[in-house]
């Protein structure tokens, strides 16, 4: 009941208000990538999502339009060439994940969960499959986020993202606890731009990652 009725719906609530009161946020955040390089505002990207379904995830674009496609950001030489200002402040902040609030409207994910896969990290997928946590809708923030985000092992992110879709089947009260520990601990390493890293310091399981 918690997770197909009332997560669901509260998905759907906070991420429409979300959207709308902070619009003047978006409309400044858009402007500001355009000044910096002129070109598209969003960049989107095929992920991986529930049950063996692919979506088309959303991001603020923090990279620059001439930047070479399909190539993960740690395989560039100088990974901050192609970054812009804008970009640093966006992935530091977090706030390049904005428009994902979209996504979760759509039923694509949801707030809580595990970050989706890109479609070809067969490695964390796979993983992911050995517990169970490709069956559960993907999310904003989750248990692995709050753990290490971008410094994780693929095995360390896949058993804790197993760990969050165990709590999240039991249902109820566990489940709505949980739920709130994880959104109530995303706040704080989000601001101090805790896990986030760039280039070829980049962990095994984002070598197929997103340069954009």
């Amino acid at each position: 009941m918690y997770e197909r009725f009332f997560k669901r719906l509260f998905d759907i609530i906070f991420s429409l208000s979300v959207l709308v009161l902070f619009s003047w946020l978006y409309a400044i955040l858009a402007a500001l990538i355009w000044i910096d390089d002129p070109g598209p505002i969003l960049f989107s990207q095929k992920r991986f999502g529930i049950h063996q379904s692919f979506f088309k995830l959303y991001k603020f674009r923090t990279m620059k339009k001439n930047t070479p496609p399909n190539i993960p950001t740690h395989l560039f030489t100088h990974s901050e060439q192609y970054i812009t200002r804008t970009g640093r402040f966006l992935r530091r902040t977090s706030l390049d994940e904005i428009p994902q609030f979209w996504n979760i409207l759509l039923g694509n994910m949801s707030l809580i969960g595990p970050r989706p896969a890109l479609w070809n990290q067969n490695d964390l997928i796979q993983e992911r499959e050995r517990y169970k946590a490709n069956d559960v809708k993907p999310g904003l923030t989750g248990w692995a986020q709050i753990n290490g985000r971008d410094t994780l092992k693929i095995e360390e992110k896949a058993q804790l993202d197993g760990e969050y879709a165990k709590k999240l089947h039991q249902g109820g009260f566990t489940a709505f606890f949980f739920d709130c520990r994880c959104f109530g601990a995303t706040f704080l390493p989000v601001l101090r731009g805790d896990g986030v890293q760039e280039g070829r310091a980049v962990p095994s399981d984002k070598k197929k990652g997103d340069n954009h």
